[in-house]
C-alpha cells in the first residue's frame, strides 16, 4: 500500500469513527490526512471507494486483535471469550473523541440500503458468528449454531450499549454472560 493511500485510509478511519462518514468530507480528510485531493482520488475512485476500504480495514484491524486474543488459549470455550475481548480490546483503543461503538454498525446505520459498504459489515457479522459456531461445535455440536447465534445478539447488544455509555462496563458483562453460557470461568 502506497504512503498517501495509507495516510488517506488513516485519517479517513478517525474522522469517519469520530464524525460520521456522511458528516466528513473529502477535503477534511486531505487535510487531515497531509494530501493533496488528487492523491484521494489517485487512490480511491470516490468517496464510496474510500468508505469501502476503510470497512474492510475495520474488519482486518478486529481480526488482528481476535488472532492475538486466539493465539493466548488452546481451549474452545476461551476461543468463544477470545472473540469478546477481541470486541473490547477494539473498545480500549485510545478514540480521540470517545468510544462510540462499533465502527462497522455506525458507517452501516448512515448508508443507504443496497449500499456495498452495507455488505462488508454484514459479512464481517456473519464472520464473527461463524468464528464462535466454530468454536462452540468443538464442545457444543448439538446446538452451535443456535448458540452462535445467540452469542452474537449479546456480543452486539453489549457493544451498541456500550457505545451509547463510551465504556466498556457492558462488554465486561456480556463476557460474563458467555462464560456462564458455555460453563467457562469468567
Amino acid at each position: 500500500m502506497g504512503r498517501a493511500r495509507e495516510r488517506l485510509l488513516s485519517a479517513a478511519g478517525r474522522l469517519f469513527y469520530a464524525h460520521g462518514v456522511s458528516a466528513t468530507g473529502i477535503d477534511t480528510i486531505t487535510t487531515e490526512a497531509g494530501v493533496a485531493k488528487m492523491s484521494l482520488y489517485n487512490n480511491f475512485a470516490s468517496k464510496a471507494d474510500l468508505v469501502q476500504a476503510y470497512l474492510d480495514a475495520r474488519h482486518d484491524e478486529w481480526l488482528r486483535l481476535y488472532r492475538r486474543r486466539l493465539e493466548q488459549t488452546s481451549d474452545p470455550r476461551g476461543a468463544v471469550l477470545a472473540i469478546f475481548d477481541a470486541y473490547a480490546d477494539h473498545a480500549a483503543f485510545a478514540y480521540e473523541h470517545g468510544f462510540r461503538g462499533c465502527g462497522l454498525l455506525n458507517a452501516a446505520a448512515e448508508l443507504p440500503a443496497g449500499d456495498p459498504g452495507r455488505d462488508i459489515v454484514r459479512r464481517h457479522k456473519e464472520h464473527v458468528e461463524s468464528l464462535l459456531a466454530g468454536h462452540l461445535r468443538q464442545f457444543r455440536p448439538d446446538d452451535a449454531g443456535a448458540l452462535a447465534e445467540h452469542l452474537s445478539f449479546l456480543l452486539e447488544g453489549a457493544m451498541a450499549r456500550a457505545g451509547l455509555e463510551g465504556g466498556q462496563a457492558r462488554l465486561e458483562h456480556a463476557r460474563a454472560m458467555a462464560a456462564a453460557l458455555i460453563g467457562a470461568p469468567a
